[in-house]
């Protein structure tokens, strides 16, 4: 018998089944509904095969996407990332831009990004490089190494990265924001906050008033606080004395000093910690008729990133010292008081010079910044670690730069120039009124010309005036004397000279003071700077062993110097600074 009717035979028989057929299929389809164990572990298998091909699917198109962007490649599929090094970046931040942070080394940064060349990823990337002071690469992964990263990311707590020292966030800083515009609003808010507040309202005032100094001096009836802001004091508040002794314990304490001391000096430092820098605070204390005394200097870390631009060095300076540092051995000799800002020109052409393929050494007294990929040194006096001692160890580390601190005595300095008449690029300071003075004084150590003379490629001499605060600069004239003084500076400067500017048409600038410099009509500082270079009328002159002040200044102008007052008039006319600021510091 047949199922179906005869026509369906006719149109179509492989369709038309008969009774045992059809038992034969319910047969087989019971069969398929119990599959064996070893059908399911086939399946298994297969499964697994597909599922494996497929992510390598996903990787090899991750690695055609990278070369189509000129980005780099990672698989992150059993890359080992630690809880730290994933909290690099907010978990929202990994979300919203499908990127992670799979390596941190603190100076070098490594990102993986399903979209590499997105505009946000890079300034991601950019505020990492800047806030960490890290170089930041970013890499392409795919879907599924984001997706299995991502995993564990969300799994982890949150991480609370350690603080050592002082963590001043930035709602602390927006709390008192208005103070670095009013110092009056300091003083009333000291008479409000608790012991502990007081300390963290100090720093963030200063912090907000950009000062680099704070001075808290114990007086007969009170305890003032004063911000060098610009290098110029400034009066900001002043403390009841029955509170200072519990102020100046918490002070201690966080610098790390000896509580129980204070009828001897202490040195000590401690670290605030900023959402986009941080700032080492070097603290020092010194007893007084009244109680101790305490000045603590902020050093940040951005500063040591400053270029020659950035610090004023400009025209034809700016040419030669380039020069000079391209040369990569010799000595080149910074000079000027304390706090003319020596050491930064120092670390700017640390900056220039920092590479992988150049070995830099340093040797301070104290260290003031720290930088990454230098290795820096820090003289000890209680241990005889002097820096005569202490160069003679680095030159048997293979060095392509050295940094002194300072030159100070015969031993040092005839050390620091037979390493600069060997192969080595020598950086130092040495304390000299002008670029002029300091051959003098090596002589006068005991120097001998014949190693002075070969030894040295360069001389700044340098002072820092204030800028002119752009929120309420004004044009104006001076008085005629005055005017006249700057036309015969800067006459003086040789016709065809690069840097001599048009005397025809002066134009003056001035602050009026406003909100934004606290009403100091200035805000922030740049150097004006003579660089005096070695040429042979002065190698004559050094190795004759007869030579002063005068004739060096002489010579150097003849061979085209400009002289720090006439650099600082002619940032004058730039509108940099103002004539009362170049006349105080120069002169």
């Amino acid at each position: 018998m047949t199922t179906g009717s005869i026509e369906d035979l006719l149109k179509n028989p492989a369709k038309v089944k008969t009774k045992a057929t059809t038992a034969n299929d319910d047969d087989n389809d019971k069969k398929k509904k119990k599959p064996s164990v070893k059908d399911e572990l086939a399946t298994v298998k297969l499964e697994r095969k597909m599922k494996a091909l497929d992510l390598q699917e996903h990787e090899r198109l991750a690695q055609v996407q990278a070369d189509k962007v000129g980005a780099p490649y990672i698989n992150l599929i059993g890359f080992p990332i630690s809880p730290d090094t994933l909290a690099t970046i907010t978990k929202d931040q990994a979300r919203n831009l499908q990127v992670l942070s799979f390596l941190n080394l603190g100076d070098q940064i490594r990102l993986g990004a399903i979209h590499p060349t997105d505009e946000k990823v890079k300034e991601l990337a950019d505020e990492l490089g800047e806030n960490n002071h890290a170089k930041v690469e970013v890499y392409q992964i795919s879907q599924h190494s984001y997706d299995e990263t991502m995993k564990i990311f969300e799994k982890l707590p949150v991480y609370v990265k350690p603080v050592i020292g002082v963590e001043i966030g930035e709602k602390d800083l927006d709390q008192y924001k208005d103070i670095g515009k009013d110092f009056s609003k300091l003083n009333e808010m000291l008479k409000k906050v608790s012991v502990t507040d007081i300390f963290t309202l100090i720093i963030a005032a200063a912090i907000q008033s950009n000062a680099s100094d704070i001075h808290i001096e114990a007086e007969e009836k009170d305890v003032k606080v004063r911000f060098r802001v610009d290098g110029v004091l400034h009066d900001a508040a002043s403390l009841d004395t029955s509170l200072w002794p519990k102020v100046i314990s918490r002070m201690k304490l966080i610098a790390k000093l000896k509580l129980n001391i204070i009828t001897k000096p202490q040195d000590g430092r401690f670290t605030i910690v900023l959402s986009k820098d941080k700032i080492d605070v070097r603290v020092s204390t010194l007893p007084t008729a009244y109680g101790e005394s305490v000045v603590m200097r902020l050093l940040k870390s951005s500063a040591a990133g400053l270029q020659f631009e950035q610090l004023g060095v400009i025209g034809i300076a700016a040419t030669h010292l380039q020069e000079q540092v391209e040369r990569h051995k010799g000595m080149i000799i910074t000079t000027g008081p304390t706090g003319s800002g020596k050491t930064t020109t120092l670390y700017a052409i640390l900056n220039k010079l920092n590479d992988q393929e150049t070995k830099i050494i340093t040797l301070e007294d104290p260290i003031e910044y720290r930088l990454n990929g230098i290795n820096q040194s820090q003289i000890d006096h209680s241990k005889n670690y002097t820096f005569a001692d202490g160069l003679r160890s680095i030159l048997r580390q293979d060095p392509d730069v050295v940094m002194v601190g300072e030159i100070r005595d015969l031993e040092t300095a005839d050390v620091a120039l037979n390493a600069a008449m060997t192969g080595h690029l020598v950086i130092s300071t040495i304390h000299t009124n002008s670029a002029a003075g300091a051959i003098p004084r090596f002589l006068a150590m005991g120097v001998q010309g014949y190693l002075l003379a070969p030894a040295i490629n360069a001389i700044i001499g340098q002072r820092l005036v204030r800028r002119i605060c752009e929120n309420c600069k004004e044009e104006y004239t001076p008085e005629s004397d005055q005017i006249e003084r700057v036309k015969k500076s800067l006459n003086a400067i040789p016709d065809g000279h690069p840097d001599k500017p048009d005397l025809s048409d002066l134009h003056f600038f001035r602050g009026k003071g406003c909100e934004v410099c606290n009403n100091l009509k200035y805000k922030g500082r740049v150097g004006i700077y003579e660089i005096l270079i070695m040429s042979p009328e002065i190698e004559k002159i050094i190795l004759s062993g007869q030579v002063s002040e005068y004739q060096m200044q002489d010579l150097a102008v003849k061979a085209g110097m400009l002289t720090m007052a006439q650099d600082g008039l002619i940032k004058v006319l730039k509108g940099m600074t103002d004539l009362e600021e170049v006349f105080r510091v120069s002169e």
